[in-house]
């Protein structure tokens, strides 16, 4: 498939400006494949436009219907073929094993969302009959069940240019919710992003599905992106990235003569608590960690850049352990220069704060692009006191923060901001032993791990990938699992209504089949 470079303006291509980009091969810095068009002022608004529109059609489609769409991206997607991988691996310099794993996530996730709706319960179906002869007043008919908010905006995100981009969890759980989409494409992976956009309209077409369901637009966030989230016709944002591309999409959202919630999951140090049992095996924990941190070139959202202990006879061991295994790790391509230059900024920032010092750093060859591995390490004292040792360093970096006293451990874990994970190694015994600062890691953080490493996330039901700010702007929402539909609904309550108008899962004779709460009690009975 040759790429046109144009936008999605529903099922309609365009590019009326006169502003493009291209994407450069981080190794050789030729062009890829692909000029891509920035959107108009006019071209984005006839997107939202169009998706407004497509909402009062598509909110009105059955689970089964919403389901079937699904899965028909999913099928598109797959019939891209290898052409999709490696226009992938081309703009994100992932291996292909990782990008063929994604892939699956991506299409997986869709599927996932589709098997929620045809068993349709997911709505929180609940109905209180009319009492006409309660006394001292009579109770009306009351029936609620979440509803879709309206048309979602998705920014891709850099380090998951499928999972977390145009077809990925945001999108699929919006449309899943019955929301249509208009996603801003990453201007790393723009021709990655036109493939999969491909394969959506062709689903929407196939479908029968109304044009506007589903749009995507190139452009500068400051542009485009400001445009998207100011607009009226937007009533919810999902944004995976930095603290402060977050920050800015939530301020510009607040901005807003009707502001709306912005769902971003952003930077996080997930923090990893080494009790002293886990010190006692300082090479395999150091190989662990060491492996945890390198992994993908630390450019995971749940990288372990913060680990905790309490100063014993094995701490100084594991730490020189975990130097050793560092320094025998080769540095890998990043996923852009400028993303690999953000790297080196913030490592270096961090490394020149006083008192830390350099635990480790790859020895082996280091060339353009590629990020070095590192730890350092600070006393707790240190890093309680200097709030710079406490932001992220996006990259293959981890800080540990050593302890004089369990005292000082909750002075640390206080000290903390939110976090998507948190991370406990050791044995049970010690585990109820430090009971406290495990809860006390709790309330810091969306996931709270036992005996693992926190890089990867599982896409499931009981999945929950977020946390207290600034590890998300809202701690009650996950963006990964089907928790993550909840976002993009909103609970009505229906009072008196006929029932032949009702939403047919809260209809008496229940056609569906769903769980539902019927004056007090769980049923799938009709009424």
């Amino acid at each position: 498939m040759s790429l046109h470079g144009k936008n999605f303006i529903g099922n309609i291509l365009s590019s009326n400006g006169d502003k493009s980009s291209k994407i450069y091969d981080i190794h050789s810095n030729e062009s890829l494949e692909g000029v891509f068009y920035h959107a108009t002022k006019e071209e984005v608004d006839e997107a939202l436009e169009k998706a407004n529109l497509a909402f009062f059609e598509y909110k009105e489609k059955t689970q089964a219907q919403r389901a079937e769409f699904l899965e028909t991206i999913a099928d598109e997607i797959i019939n891209l073929g290898d052409e999709l991988i490696v226009r992938t691996i081309a703009e994100s310099n992932l291996p292909r094993p990782r990008i063929e794993g994604e892939r699956g996530r991506t299409v997986g996730q869709l599927r996932m969302f589709a098997n929620l709706l045809k068993e349709g319960s997911w709505v929180e179906a609940t109905i209180d009959e009319a009492l006409p002869d309660r006394k001292p007043l009579p109770r009306n008919d009351l029936r609620k069940m979440l509803r879709p908010i309206g048309v979602v905006s998705v920014f891709e995100a850099s380090n998951f240019p499928l999972a977390f981009a145009c077809a990925g969890g945001d999108t699929a759980s919006a449309l899943a919710a019955g929301c249509p989409v208009i996603v801003k494409a990453h201007s790393s992976h723009s021709g990655t992003s036109e493939l999969i956009a491909t394969a959506i309209i062709e689903a929407v077409k196939k479908c029968n599905m109304p044009d506007g369901t589903f749009s995507m637009v190139h452009g500068e966030g400051r542009t485009v992106g400001q445009q998207i989230v100011l607009h009226e016709v937007v009533k919810a944002v999902g944004f995976t990235g930095s603290t402060q591309g977050g920050m800015k999409l939530f301020e510009l959202a607040n901005q807003r003569k009707t502001p709306i919630p912005v769902f971003a999951e952003m930077g996080s140090i997930n923090p990893c608590l080494f009790l002293p049992t886990a010190l006692k095996d300082t090479k395999n924990m150091a190989e662990l960690y060491a492996s945890s941190i390198t992994v993908g070139v630390g450019q995971f959202c749940t990288n372990p850049g913060l680990i905790l202990l309490v100063k014993d006879e094995n701490s100084d061991a594991f730490k020189s352990e975990l130097a050793k295994s560092i320094e025998n790790i080769s540095p890998t391509t990043m996923l852009s220069s400028g993303i690999q230059q953000a790297f080196e900024k913030s490592k270096t920032d961090a490394l020149s704060q006083d008192d830390i010092e350099l635990l480790g750093e790859s020895k082996l060859k280091n060339t353009r692009a590629e990020g070095r591995p590192t730890v350092a390490y600070v006393t707790a004292k240190t890093f309680i006191s200097n709030p710079k040792l406490h932001e992220e360093v996006f990259g293959p970096y981890s800080l540990v923060v050593e302890c004089e006293s369990k005292d000082e451990l909750d002075l640390v874990i206080e000290s903390l901001e939110g976090q998507l994970t948190a991370t406990v190694m050791g044995e049970e015994s010690d585990m109820h032993e430090f009971k406290k600062q495990i809860f006390s890691l709790e309330n810091r953080c969306g996931r709270i791990l036992f005996n693992g490493v926190p890089t990867g996330v599982e896409v499931c039901h009981s999945m929950q990938h977020g946390g207290p700010f600034p590890a998300a702007t809202d701690s009650r929402f996950t963006s990964v699992g089907t928790g993550a539909i909840r976002r993009f609904v909103r609970p009505v309550c229906f009072q008196d209504c006929p029932n032949s108008l009702l939403p047919e899962e809260l209809k008496d004779e229940n056609p569906l089949e769903i769980l539902r709460i019927v004056n007090d009690k769980y049923t799938r009975e009709r009424i």
